[in-house]
């Protein structure tokens, strides 16, 4: 059977004119222009943000993408939240205790809470979103994330009651996630699932929803009963561009103000002509792609440790991304593990091993019956993305050495993450971007009990029994261990393919400010102001 052009010359070359002959990009940018930039803007007085795809939702408990959880930050407050730098501080809390063996919590509320259609927000507001977050009908993708958690109780009106497992010093970074904050369950009670679609929306937070235009705007005004003083921005319009390169060809003739992604290749050209919009930074996030090991031929652990051993990481980080990217072989990135050194760990997917491995998954695959007469044969999913592109054209081209016919697969992202759902994929492109700052928050979406999260159905007893031990450890080094154990096991069972560690790369107008990197690149619209003002 005849092979893809791509196994006749070497893939690091491959890789490139593939990128170059599918997506026409170059990486010097020199042909950008200033009459290629978009002006068009009617809001001068709003904030407009950029996110990488529709969101998917407006019920906190229920969304799990990247774009819906921030504007979900912007409406809805829970009794912790995330400042501009990342870092968990009073919300609906003024203030906590916690008792000497770190298991109970104590949370007193600020006086005269309300939502923003006036109704208070009481200590019962949030034993009841616990009871909504945990119940099987509510079906939460972040349900597993407060494993930590055995109960929430109400004292009083007040006080709100945080039991724990075990200690857990993260607890304000946990609480301070959406699926969390204070929802309007007096409107939940009433409407069911159909609460998201009233307009104003009703919030907890600095924002409520005014307007949702699918594919054009989601425009969130003040809410005029928030706790706090009025945010300095009174609306904010978040608006989808999966389209990186036409983000940023609007925040730099002014249609928008905040990108959270811009393509890689154009990193130099803008640090040599527009270095003041550019922010680069740490990101506790891994890009990966997700094998579905439900069903043949990923069902086999064999053939998804050969696919990752002939992957060259270091090109990928070095060359393809350019970046500073770490390449990435466990899930958890290397600076979350404060007792384990991972560095040899790591070294074992450097270039000069390249040879050795790829010899080793040819060998592989043909004991799993696969050769270059009758080669492994699968599509690479991917959601439209112009980076994911030129990622999956360079895995197939590396694939192409060994008896592996890869096709690439583009569909707009809401098709793409249903299919993970749903089970509908071979080989497909995902990812994490850190809830807390915590090993286990990595680990735990590959578990049966993440449910639909849980993408590739990676399913290892062995491997939840180290989260469960994990779990039950209130020494911090011992801990660590067990999820140290359990990534080390998920890399070996290879239901995952991990590449890469993020960078936060976002645009930003220098007429925003108060923007500050930090790790978690969590940047609330409420801590943000323009210049002018």
């Amino acid at each position: 059977m005849k092979r893809s052009w791509l196994s006749t010359i070497d893939y690091r070359l491959a890789a490139l004119i593939a990128a170059i002959l599918l997506l026409g990009l170059t990486t010097g940018c020199a042909e950008e222009t200033a009459e290629e930039i978009i002006t068009d803007r009617q809001d001068e007085d709003a904030l407009i943000r950029l996110s990488d795809a529709e969101i998917r939702g407006l019920d906190p408990q229920k969304v799990s993408d990247l774009a819906a959880i921030r504007v979900a930050r912007d409406q809805f407050e829970g009794l912790t939240r995330f400042n501009g730098k990342g870092e968990a501080e009073p919300g609906l809390a003024k203030s906590w205790t916690v008792s000497t063996d770190g298991k109970v919590w104590t949370f007193t509320l600020r006086d005269n809470l309300k939502f923003s259609d006036e109704q208070p927000i009481t200590a019962q507001t949030f034993t009841s979103i616990w009871e909504r977050l945990q119940a099987e009908a509510t079906a939460s993708p972040h349900k597993a994330l407060f494993a930590p958690i055995m109960t929430i109780s109400a004292q009083g009106d007040a006080a709100v009651q945080v039991i724990l497992r075990n200690p857990y010093p993260e607890l304000p970074a946990l609480l301070a996630h959406p699926a969390m904050a204070a929802l309007p369950m007096h409107r939940i009670a009433q409407l069911g699932d159909q609460w998201t679609g009233e307009r104003p929306l009703v919030t907890s937070g600095a924002y409520r929803t005014a307007q949702w235009i699918l594919n054009d705007r989601l425009v969130l005004q003040a809410n005029p009963h928030w706790h706090q003083d009025a945010a300095d921005i009174a609306e904010i319009q978040w608006k989808p561009a999966d389209d990186a390169l036409n983000g940023m060809r609007q925040i730099l003739g002014g249609a928008a103000d905040i990108a959270s992604d811009y393509p890689s290749n154009r990193h130099q050209w803008l640090m040599e002509n527009h270095a003041e919009f550019v922010h680069v930074s740490d990101y506790l996030g891994t890009y990966y792609f997700a094998f579905n090991s439900r069903t043949a031929p990923f069902d086999n652990a064999n053939i998804r440790r050969a696919l990752s051993m002939a992957v060259d990481r270091t090109f990928l980080t070095e060359e393809l991304i350019g970046l500073s990217n770490s390449p990435a072989h466990l899930v958890v990135p290397q600076r979350l593990w404060r007792f384990q050194n991972t560095q040899n760990h790591n070294d074992d997917n450097q270039a000069s091993h390249i040879a050795d491995r790829r010899k080793q998954a040819r060998q592989l695959l043909e004991d799993a019956g696969y050769n270059d007469q009758e080669p492994l044969r699968f599509d690479i999913r991917i959601n439209s993305s112009r980076e994911h592109k030129r990622v999956a054209v360079a895995l197939a081209a590396m694939w192409s050495e060994l008896p592996v016919e890869a096709s690439v697969l583009n569909s707009e992202a809401s098709l793409h993450f249903a299919g993970l759902r749903r089970g509908d994929f071979a080989l497909a492109r995902s990812g994490w971007i850190a809830d807390l700052p915590t090993p286990e928050n990595f680990l735990a979406v590959h578990s049966p009990n993440a449910g639909s999260s849980n993408y590739s159905g990676y399913n290892n007893p062995d491997y939840d029994a180290l989260l469960a031990k994990a779990a039950g450890l209130a020494d911090p080094m011992m801990r660590e261990k067990a999820l140290y154990d359990a990534a080390l096991l998920l890399a070996e069972d290879a239901p995952i393919l991990p590449l890469y560690y993020y960078t936060a790369r976002n645009l930003v107008s220098p007429r925003i400010k108060g923007w500050q990197d930090n790790v978690l690149n969590i940047h609330p619209s409420s801590t943000l102001s323009f210049t002018t003002q």
